[in-house]
């Protein structure tokens, strides 16, 4: 089945309420009014309400892609098992689909919940997908892999591998080592 999809252009000056930028960000109305508070986020008030310009809660939103240690450790920990998805997609999907069983039967409510929505989906679809939440550093995908059912997908040996190099590498950023001449 084919999807159309249409793309409709965004406009950079159009003035957003701090509830429609705080969807934008998932992140709370009061983040966004503490944001406007500290001179993070520009912002024009209208009577006593705050406006945002568009184009700057996308700048900020590219600005805050910087990833906490955990969060860098989690995106190095999918790298890993986007490599095992791609060696072997039957059997991890496999694994994948029967944790995310025993998580949903765990988590019925709250924000978990939602994220497992998420993965279910992304689990029923293109391989292409699940590799993209694993391996992307988009706030969404950094929230999909705190909720993420691929417990067991790397053998205890490879996770080791990984938290090893993560911890060699001051920034979790591995760098490009001089060969020898």
């Amino acid at each position: 089945m084919h999807t159309a999809v249409s793309v409709i252009p965004v406009d950079e000056d159009a003035l957003l309420t701090t509830g429609e930028v705080a969807r934008i960000l998932g992140t709370s109305r009061q983040h966004v009014v503490d944001l406007c508070e500290r001179g993070d986020l520009p912002f024009a008030t209208t009577g006593r309400h705050r406006r945002i310009r568009r184009g700057d809660v996308e700048a900020h939103r590219g600005r805050s892609q910087r990833l906490t240690r955990d969060q860098r450790l989690s995106l190095w920990l999918g790298y890993a098992a986007a490599g095992r998805l791609v060696a072997d997609p039957e059997s991890v999907l496999r694994t994948a689909r029967k944790n995310l069983t025993a998580l949903q039967q765990t988590h019925r409510r709250g924000v978990a919940n939602r994220w497992l929505d998420e993965w279910d989906e992304l689990l029923r679809g293109p391989v292409d997908g699940v590799l993209e939440a694993l391996a992307s550093r988009s706030p969404k995908a950094r929230e999909l892999r705190q909720n993420s059912p691929f417990a067991g997908v790397l053998t205890q040996r490879e996770r080791d591998r990984v938290l090893s190099a993560f911890r060699s590498t001051p920034t979790g950023v591995p760098t490009a080592r001089r060969a020898r001449t």
